[in-house]
This record gives structure tokens, sequence and C-alpha cells, in this order.
């Protein structure tokens, strides 16, 4: 028997580290914040994470073609506490942010250069609060070793959506 108590207890000993992952569609973007994700095959490279069903980012998730995966650093609390804390349906995350737009149309955080980006292999919906979206490695750019943000460092964060929520699709 799976007890919540116990299940958020072993969730709690993993810690993952959190990325902000960012697309594009047309002339939309999103981003947000995401706790699961992780490698998912050496070769090829591939790399899996999970969209809220609840953000607006899992809306254009679904039409997007590429990601872009920023790896934050502990000293990235204000864009972690942005992209973790507003909706993208009311706020443009990306007002006065530092952006590069890579050849595919995806916004690059500058202030975060340890990055990936993506393009979407496959989108997994079993049921859950969220969708798998696995994916293959087109680049990956870094700045040597960092400390990892990580999900115990945003506890005092109130999400932009309660996880029972959901977007509404187009």
């Amino acid at each position: 028997m799976v007890t919540e108590s116990a299940f958020n207890t072993l969730m709690a000993a993993v810690n993952s580290p959190l990325i902000v992952v960012t697309t594009a569609v047309d002339d939309e973007r999103g981003g947000c914040v995401v706790g699961f994700h992780s490698q998912s095959s050496i070769g090829p490279q591939h790399y899996s994470l999970w969209l809220s069903k609840a953000n607006h980012t899992y809306v254009l998730g679904l039409r997007a073609r590429h990601f872009a995966v920023h790896f934050l650093t502990s000293e990235d609390m204000e864009i972690a506490e942005l992209f973790g804390g507003r909706s993208g349906k009311d706020t443009d995350k990306f007002a006065g942010l530092d952006l590069d737009i890579d050849d595919t149309g995806l916004p690059l955080l500058r202030q975060c250069p340890n990055r990936m980006v993506l393009e979407r292999l496959a989108v997994l919906d079993d049921g859950g609060d969220h969708v798998c979206v696995t994916t293959r490695a087109v680049s990956a750019e870094g700045e040597g070793e960092f400390v990892p943000l990580r999900a115990v460092d945003l506890a005092h964060l109130d999400p932009g959506h309660s996880s029972e929520e959901r977007a509404i699709r187009p």
C-alpha cells in the first residue's frame, strides 16, 4: 500500500535539480520551472521532461517541436521564482530578460548558459497531472561545473498554478 506521507517523504529525499524549459510556437512563447526531468538514453542522446498540465507551457508544448532546457544554478533564484511563481497565461515572463533567439525560434535565457536545445520525439499522457515529453538533444552548452538549484530551495514558492488545475487547450 502506498501512503501519501511515505511517498512524499521518499520524493523529498530525491531533491531534484531544477530547470527552466522554454519553447515557442508561432509568435507565442512559454516557459516554466520543471522538477521532473532526466537523461533517458545514452546513445542516441535523449532527454525526457514532464510538463504540468496546469501550465501555459504545456499547452504550447503539445504543438512545439523544440524545447530549451536551462539548468539553474544556486544563483538563479530570481529566474526560478519568475518562471515558477507566475502563470504565462497572465504574465510575459520574458519581458525585460536578456534573450537570444535560436534558429528554431526558441527563447534562450542568457542568464542561464548551461542549457540544451531538444527536439520533441513523443508525448506520453498516462493520465497523471504531468505529460512526459521525450526528446533528442540537438545541442548542449555549458560553462563547467555548477551547484544546481534544487527543489528544496524553492519550498517557499507558491506555484503559478495548483497541481489540480488544468490549462485550457486551444
